[in-house]
């Protein structure tokens, strides 16, 4: 694992944002030549994506950076609602991403939540990622028990994409976004414990003091079901990017650790 530590939450963004940047070029086509294959990118919703969208839009409108060789899969997806409803994150990732970057429709993955037969589409989902020849990159947050995706504590570290009951924490912590927590939906779809693990890498982020102890159990906690995300310390690629309010729970030495390793890996 590694931990990248940086002041603000823009810092976050800005860092996450150019590193994507990086590893999307890496794959980039030589001029004239065909794509060998796409950089398939999976990707969270939530309030710490935003500012990243807007790094990834920026870059792009600079031509730093083209999405023409990218395929996404989306993490999650609330049940019952409609692609164009105001919070579905069909809604969500159009409004902060797909609309604004040269990425064609068909190379973008989300969750159908009002499919009529959801126990088929998560299914379609994992083997629609298979045929993509699997996730090169999955960008994530952190929910402020630990949960990574919609992967509520409890849930299992193997788990594929399935639908999943959300915890009242959750519905309460997403009601920002709804008039009232009563209109969150109780269900959504989501990719497992076991989806994102099978990435070939991924990128968590996290910003604000209401993430701190996430990021400690992540970070230092012993790998349990209770905190989904604390499974990350078994994947061998795993950066998770925070701003200084967001380790404020991690041990000196852990925070001393990772900062040295930072400066040796410049």
């Amino acid at each position: 694992m590694r931990l990248i530590m940086r002041q603000s939450e823009k810092d976050v963004a800005v860092w996450t944002a150019n590193y994507i940047v990086q590893r999307i070029s890496f794959f980039s086509p030589v001029p004239g030549e065909p794509p060998s294959k796409p950089f398939v990118l999976g990707l969270p919703t939530g309030s710490t994506p935003i500012e990243i969208y807007q790094a990834l839009v920026g870059r792009h409108n600079a031509g730093l950076v083209s999405f023409e060789n990218v395929t996404t899969f989306n993490m999650d997806e609330y049940v019952g609602l409609a692609p164009d409803h105001p919070q579905s994150y069909h809604k969500f990732m159009d409004d902060h991403l797909f609309s604004h970057v040269n990425i064609a429709k068909e190379h973008i993955h989300i969750l159908d939540g009002c499919a009529d037969n959801l126990k088929a589409e998560c299914a379609a989902y994992e083997e629609a990622i298979k045929k993509a020849g699997g996730i090169e990159l999955f960008l994530g947050g952190i929910g402020e028990d630990g949960h990574i995706a919609f992967n509520e504590p409890g849930s299992s570290l193997t788990s594929r994409t399935r639908v999943v009951a959300l915890t009242r924490e959750t519905r309460e912590v997403n009601a920002r976004f709804f008039s009232r927590v009563d209109e969150v939906p109780k269900q959504a779809l989501s990719v497992g414990v076991g989806t994102v693990m099978d990435a070939r890498e991924v990128v968590i982020v996290a910003a604000g003091k209401r993430k701190a102890r996430a990021i400690a159990a992540c970070v230092e906690g012993p790998v349990t079901q209770m905190c989904t995300a604390s499974c990350l310390q078994m994947h061998p690629n795993v950066t998770v990017v925070c701003d200084e309010a967001a380790i404020a729970e991690l041990k000196y030495g852990t925070v001393q650790y990772y900062l040295e390793a930072e400066k040796r890996c410049k």
